[in-house]
């Protein structure tokens, strides 16, 4: 069975592009520069034609994965949109005040959503015992581990990488992200194993207005998904 790509996009062009170059799955989220947060309706809405499965980011504000009683309400009222636009599933994740995996919280959101597919975000990667949270992720009963290897980035965290995916031995797939390009996947790829991969699949943008980066709407260096990127990666993973 061949990998499947994952490509995270945070606007509607970006999923078009995504599809057009080959992703096999969309993350679907806002402001990839924060590492992703919940996407607007609008957002969501747009997803609903794709032609791949869509996983809609739960996460309502940047910073620590470290949540409270009032963002457990906006968490669980943008699953039920997920749900009401019929999207395939959710990203999600919360961590305690000492990394480890936030669990009486993340088991109410998975029952929220229920009839969802799920990925246990990056939140993972900040716990203190990987091997305990690879447990915790099966019990919860997750898809999929999104995971850098507890590292920044995922070509730092091979080791890791490798040994979570044999561990998981088939219970739950660890999908490797963050850093991942046409260059090194199929070096990522051979390192752990893994049957899914992850990334933006961006390069830089193409144009930037410095009128609306001095007014802080737009950031310096911003990435866009590139349809080309997209391509290089499917072709890098196809002949890994």
């Amino acid at each position: 069975m061949p990998v499947l790509l994952e490509v995270c996009v945070d606007s509607p062009k970006g999923l078009a592009a995504a599809i057009e170059g080959g992703a096999g799955r969309i993350e679907l989220c806002s402001a990839l520069e924060l590492g992703g947060l919940t996407p607007a309706a609008g957002l969501m809405k747009a997803a609903t034609s794709a032609p791949i499965p869509v996983y809609a980011m739960i996460r309502p504000h940047a910073g620590p994965f470290i949540f409270d009683a009032a963002d457990e309400d906006a968490m669980m009222a943008d699953i039920d949109a997920v749900r009401a636009f019929g999207l395939a599933g959710v990203v999600l994740g919360a961590n305690r005040p000492d990394g480890t995996l936030d669990m009486p919280l993340i088991r109410r959101l998975k029952a929220n959503a229920a009839g969802l597919g799920s990925t246990l975000h990056r939140a993972f990667d900040l716990v203190p015992d990987a091997d305990v949270a690879l447990e915790q992720a099966v019990e919860l009963g997750c898809e999929r581990i999104l995971t850098s290897g507890c590292t920044p980035r995922a070509m730092d965290g091979l080791e890791t990488l490798r040994c979570l995916s044999a561990k998981a031995a088939g219970r739950i797939s660890i999908m490797p992200g963050s850093g991942v390009r046409p260059g090194n996947v199929a070096e990522i790829l051979r390192a752990t194993g893994a049957r899914e991969i992850h990334g933006s699949c961006s390069s830089p943008a193409a144009t930037m207005d410095p009128r609306a980066i001095s007014f802080g709407f737009e950031v310096p260096g911003s990435y866009r998904t590139d349809t080309a990127v997209v391509r290089q990666m499917r072709q890098a993973i196809d002949v890994a």
